[in-house]
């Protein structure tokens, strides 16, 4: 190989090298298209309504952010258990579905910073008599495939049985089957659903641990992140933040 074609390989590697690992906010721009991804399985952060379109809290967190970046939302559902990996390959920007920040996941991806506030929590049948886990021994908990529910479960609680499911409303169904003694999700979630779907259910105890909420992005994308970072402060500012919080949630859940 000549030196002029050995000049020419290597710069063609640099640039090419240097596309490949572009700051997704230059992808953003380009195509005018923000792609988050999310379960659509976690009312009432994000589900598919009677009329089949995709609604919840973390859509319009997503869809706000676009907006204020400049360009269009567009939500991608994906199962929660492969939803780091589908980030890590490229199928979309960003994760907006209500992922706990947690050392594990730092070593994945990147954080912005949290956009809600909120924890684990154990939820039982009415009238079971169950106060609190420890009275759960040898009995079945239900809880979502890949949350950091299970993990923590499964480490601090090995004498409860895990039974995983691909979302909430899963969980649900065989609570009311009575195929499960109770379930561990979101505080937020599991109590707006059991109110709003009538599930004969409740929750019992203190926060099992708390957690704080943030969208995750690739490690190599810093400057989507600080945009995203910036979006989300310019809504909470003008106040639609809190009327999404207000809509979904009933209270402001900064």
């Amino acid at each position: 190989m000549t030196r002029l074609k050995k000049i020419v390989t290597a710069a063609c590697f640099i640039v090419l090298s240097a596309a490949a690992h572009a700051d997704d906010l230059d992808k953003v721009k380009q195509s005018g298209r923000l792609t988050f991804a999310l379960t659509g399985k976690y009312p009432p952060f994000s589900f598919i309504d009677a009329a089949g379109q995709l609604q919840g809290f973390d859509v319009d967190i997503g869809s706000q952010i676009a907006k204020k970046i400049g360009v269009q939302a567009v939500p991608v559902t994906t199962a929660w258990d492969g939803i780091v990996g589908g980030l890590l390959a490229g199928k979309y920007h960003a994760i907006i579905g209500s992922m706990a920040i947690t050392d594990e996941r730092l070593r994945a991806v990147d954080f912005t910073q949290p956009y809600y506030r909120s924890g684990a929590q154990l939820f039982v049948p009415k009238g079971s008599g169950v106060e609190g886990i420890d009275q759960l021994n040898g009995k079945v908990l239900g809880v979502t495939l890949g949350e950091t529910y299970e993990a923590w479960l499964r480490k601090n609680h090995p004498e409860v049985q895990i039974k995983t499911y691909k979302g909430l409303p899963d969980i649900l169904i065989d609570l009311q089957n009575r195929r499960i003694d109770g379930f561990v999700t979101d505080k937020i979630a599991g109590i707006l659903t059991i109110r709003d779907k009538q599930i004969n259910a409740k929750p019992v105890g203190a926060l099992l641990y708390p957690e704080k909420i943030g969208i995750a992005v690739r490690k190599d994308s810093p400057r989507l992140r600080e945009a995203i970072d910036a979006a989300l402060g310019e809504i909470v500012r003008d106040g639609a933040y809190g009327d999404m919080s207000r809509k979904w949630l009933g209270t402001d859940v900064r």
